[in-house]
């Protein structure tokens, strides 16, 4: 790359150390030298390391951030928006579906004036699923409201980040600022960084605490009301006032960068201009990929081109005097845009520079517009070499043959179109008749026959076995076995998680039935949709000539966190009693993005963002009981399983069927393992899930018509465990054993017999 480390070394006023960190630790370590008083948020890749680094810091006592985990982004973005009205310092970060899921609050915090700093981690929206890097979260943010910082390198996302809750809290700006770098590229990439030595400079530069005169709902002497009801005339005022001070914002950031550049030597101006100078060609780039293009610019001047290369610092408010002035003598530039605006002949980029030139008088310069590096595909030299011919082939002929277009891209091929691998379920295999399931009419509850389990292997499996789960991962023993006791033709649903993630690898699948997706948070709304879809048009006959034997059942899978983001839709699902089945493979924590606290965590459990230090011994509140919770919704059946009690597990999944096919929605929890982030060996699954029963963490019971019943009782099998002999098996919870963590130990264990002794009093009255 072509880099001068003359000028990133500079001249310091102030003392700084050399670290060698990626973007996301230097994110989390500018915003522990600040000091922030709240982080709200929840894990969602490439970001997630900002949190768990920050929680890491917390737990041996670096800072004072109180670090908020929420139920989804919707909450974390108004766990912060609440903050930053109680007149603190208030710090996030997200990447894509995650920003897009918050995206409600963001013109809020802007249109209401209440400073924070949110970094987005850039990465690829979906659907379908990816989770690498590339702009087209960050194009939705340019509409909010909210300036934006651009960081090419981990240097720039920490100096960004320390220049970014300077700006939000200048007077005449106070808005809420995004600083935004590219996913697995800058976030994951380590380079050399010169930080500010001291917390105390950072401060000084800063300011210890946001300028006197914010609005704060915490003044008891100056009540305020924060997001009133406006009519027309004070709408369009405030509206105004927010575009006045986005403008100044470009003002406020060039006289913040020159404070910046005096104390460490590192300059920011609103356009990285590079050998511009006298250049006859350009390439527009942001972000990781303008560091490269550089290399090639120098290599093309040694050619004889007059090439040069432009990267804003600032897209909000677009740098557009400055860009008009930069092209002014450039014959042709082609402007590279990480994401499409669809429909507009053009990323928004490209049409945001074309109108920059118009706005300016020129039309001269030719322009290029180029879509590249979708999903995080990489951008290496002779991709720009390619951008480059571009500009020099419309500079020689002066016009552009093909004003826009996807670079990179592979034309499809109906040849290589994806063949079925798998052979489709047939309904005679699924449907055995060897289960059987019988109403009481007197109690209305059902009894369920099953057969020696040996008999029930012959069922062909759902999901094929080629998928990449971890060694001993329990979620598909746990499933398949759960499966085992539905019959006939099955329509499923999977939430974002490991589940999902680890089936459907493009361009194959291990799903033998039909399978959807939907986001993290909506899966019960979306399945809600496909069952009355299949009850209306078999309602309307138009189901009669697909030879459907039986009636579907619909399964929607969840797991990794997904009752946290996913409550709220599963409850409207059990309120409005859907005919289907929610079944819950609970792994106590986010693990698909690397086994992050979730509220099934239970207390005092590592994990990434519970770390465990000198000041902090892992999560410090009480898992969920998401079972009480759907029980309480009243829907016909609720029950929870194990793989280690199989026919417990296959009786339960076979009344989970017979309601969810007659009288509505069904929801099950299954306890399974997770080797790799409970650090555990990963053969000893089943034994362990096994412990969490005896020892009365996981209770086996269903819920049937609102009435309580334990399918199992250690104490009156004699198997009976103490708590501890279920924490001993895990690396994540043997800490808790040790004597300096008794009190937590001692806690821990009071919740989960009271939680035992409820169900036994719900056990012995029904009414409970």
């Amino acid at each position: 790359m072509a880099m001068d480390i003359a000028k990133e070394r500079g001249t310091a006023k102030v003392e700084q150390r050399v670290v060698y960190e990626s973007g996301n630790e230097m994110a989390a370590y500018a915003a522990h030298q600040i000091n922030y008083h709240i982080m709200g948020y929840f894990p969602i890749s490439p970001s997630t390391e900002v949190a768990q680094f920050l929680d890491l810091m917390k737990a041996n006592g670096e800072h004072d951030i109180k670090l908020i985990p929420s139920d989804g982004e919707h909450s974390s973005a108004g766990i912060c928006y609440g903050a930053s009205t109680a007149g603190g310092r208030v710090f996030n970060a997200t990447s894509a579906n995650g920003y897009m899921y918050m995206l409600e609050q963001m013109p809020v915090q802007s249109g209401t004036r209440f400073p924070m700093v949110m970094n987005l981690v850039c990465r690829s929206i979906s659907g379908p699923l990816d989770i690498h890097g590339d702009h087209s979260d960050l194009y939705f943010a340019l509409n909010t409201g909210w300036p934006i910082l651009m960081c090419r390198d981990p240097q720039a996302v920490y100096d960004m980040n320390i220049m970014a809750i300077k700006l939000a809290e200048d007077p005449e700006v106070r808005l809420p600022v995004l600083v935004a770098s590219d996913g697995y590229f800058t976030s994951h990439q380590k380079r050399r960084v010169h930080t500010f030595a001291h917390k105390e400079d950072v401060l000084k530069f800063v300011g210890e605490q946001p300028p006197a005169g914010f609005p704060d709902t915490l003044d008891r002497n100056n009540p305020i009301t924060v997001g009133p009801y406006m009519n027309e005339p004070d709408y369009i005022n405030n509206r105004y006032q927010q575009s006045q001070a986005m403008y100044k914002a470009e003002e406020v950031f060039e006289r913040i960068a020159e404070e910046y550049e005096l104390l460490t030597g590192r300059k920011y101006e609103m356009l990285d201009t590079y050998r511009m100078e006298d250049a006859e060609v350009a390439v527009f780039l942001m972000n990781s990929a303008s560091e490269i293009i550089k290399d090639v610019v120098d290599n093309l001047r040694s050619q004889g081109i007059k090439a040069g290369s432009i990267a804003p610092n600032m897209i909000r408010p677009f740098p557009q005097r400055k860009i008009a002035e930069a092209l002014k003598n450039v014959k042709a530039v082609t402007v590279g845009d990480r994401a499409d605006s669809y429909g507009a002949h053009g990323g928004n980029m490209s049409n945001e520079i074309k109108a920059a030139l118009f706005t300016y008088g020129n039309t001269t310069t030719q322009v290029v517009s180029r879509v590249y590096g979708l999903g995080g595909k990489e951008f290496y030299a002779e991709d720009g070499h390619y951008l480059f011919s571009l500009a020099i082939e419309a500079a020689n002929s002066q016009r552009v043959e093909v004003p826009f277009d996807y670079y990179g891209h592979t034309p499809g091929d109906a040849e290589k179109a994806p063949k079925r691998l798998l052979k489709p379920l047939r309904f005679e295999d699924l449907k055995t008749g060897l289960i059987t399931v019988t109403k009481n009419e007197e109690s209305g509850k059902l009894g369920v026959r099953i057969p020696p389990l040996r008999a029930l292997t012959k069922k062909p499996k759902r999901i094929a076995p080629g998928h990449g789960a971890c060694p001993g991962c329990g979620i598909f023993s746990g499933l398949e076995l759960f499966f085992k006791g539905i019959e006939g033709d099955i329509v499923a649903l999977f939430h974002t998680g490991c589940a999902m993630v680890v089936t459907t690898g493009y361009p194959y699948s291990s799903h033998k039935a039909t399978y959807i997706h939907n986001l993290f948070q909506n899966g019960a709304a979306t399945l809600s949709g496909v069952v009355e879809m299949f009850w209306e048009r078999k309602r309307r006959g138009e189901l009669d000539d697909l030879g459907l034997q039986d009636d579907f059942t619909f399964v929607m899978v969840t797991g990794d966190g997904g009752m946290d983001i996913g409550m709220g839709p599963a409850i409207g699902a059990a309120l409005r009693n859907h005919r289907m089945i929610i079944v819950e493979y609970d792994n106590e924590g986010y693990m698909n993005t690397g086994a992050q606290l979730s509220y099934s965590t239970p207390l005092g459990h590592r994990t990434s963002t519970s770390n465990i230090g000198s000041v902090q011994k892992g999560k410090v509140f009480h898992h969920k009981d998401t079972a009480q919770i759907m029980a309480a919704t009243n829907i016909p059946y609720v029950f929870t399983g194990s793989e280690a009690y199989p026919q417990d597990l296959v009786k339960k999944a076979a009344k989970a069927q017979w309601y969810a096919q007659n009288e509505g929605l069904v929801y099950g929890k299954i306890l399974i393992a997770c080797p790799l982030n409970w650090i555990s060996p990963d053969d000893e699954g089943t034994n362990i899930v096994d412990a969490a029963v005896n020892s009365c963490f996981f209770p086996l019971y269903e819920v049937e018509r609102g009435e309580t019943a334990i399918t199992y009782n250690p104490d009156e099998k004699g198997k009976r465990v103490p708590l501890v002999d279920w924490l001993k098996t895990m690396g994540k919870t043997r800490h808790l054993i040790k004597p300096e963590n008794s009190e937590a130990l001692a806690e821990f264990e009071r919740e989960v017999n009271r939680r035992w002794q409820v169900l036994l009093a719900k056990h012995e009255h029904p009414f409970l």
